[in-house]
């Protein structure tokens, strides 16, 4: 019996989660690469929420463009399922113009999610933690942040020696 129970509610838990990685791939447009691994995708968006609570980042086009256009440093990330895709085809030459990494992650919602809104959110920009006012809230996700940029540096670099 309590089997049974504990069953109904791991496909529960299942059912909340929407629909898997695997899945959430289907719905990428074909230029979403260098696209962020299973792993990387979970550390990426535990990393947005550490952000979030620092507010160290920065959410939707025009606040990303903005950012990069004044030099901010950090990460990029950036859905993979948006339509259409021409609202985010210029991010990526703008990171690479000012020498920021970026990685495509598979869903707008869960992007959204991880930055703290209800929202789906486009693309989102996780700020360097030197540029934080707050030190103290910065601290709290440098250590994720660092992991995370040199990763997506050295996926960036491959993807563009490859090219």
């Amino acid at each position: 019996m309590a089997k049974d129970a504990d069953k109904k509610a791991k496909k529960e838990v299942e059912a909340d989660e929407g629909p898997s990685y695997e899945q959430r791939l289907l719905s990428c447009s074909a230029i979403a690469h260098p696209l962020a691994s299973k792993k990387l995708t979970k550390r990426v968006y535990k990393t947005i929420k550490k952000a979030a609570k620092a507010k160290g980042i920065k959410r939707g086009v025009k606040e990303v463009i903005k950012g990069l256009r004044k030099g901010a440093k950090g990460i990029v990330v950036i859905a993979g399922d948006i339509s259409p895709i021409d609202v985010i085809t210029h991010i990526p030459v703008l990171c690479e113009e000012n020498d920021v990494p970026y990685i495509y992650t598979p869903s707008k919602q869960d992007l959204g999610a991880a930055s703290n809104t209800k929202r789906p959110t486009s693309c989102i920009m996780v700020v360097d933690v030197k540029n934080i006012k707050n030190k103290e809230a910065a601290e709290g996700y440098k250590e994720a942040f660092d992991e995370v940029h040199v990763e997506v540096k050295e996926l960036n670099e491959k993807m563009i020696t490859t090219a």
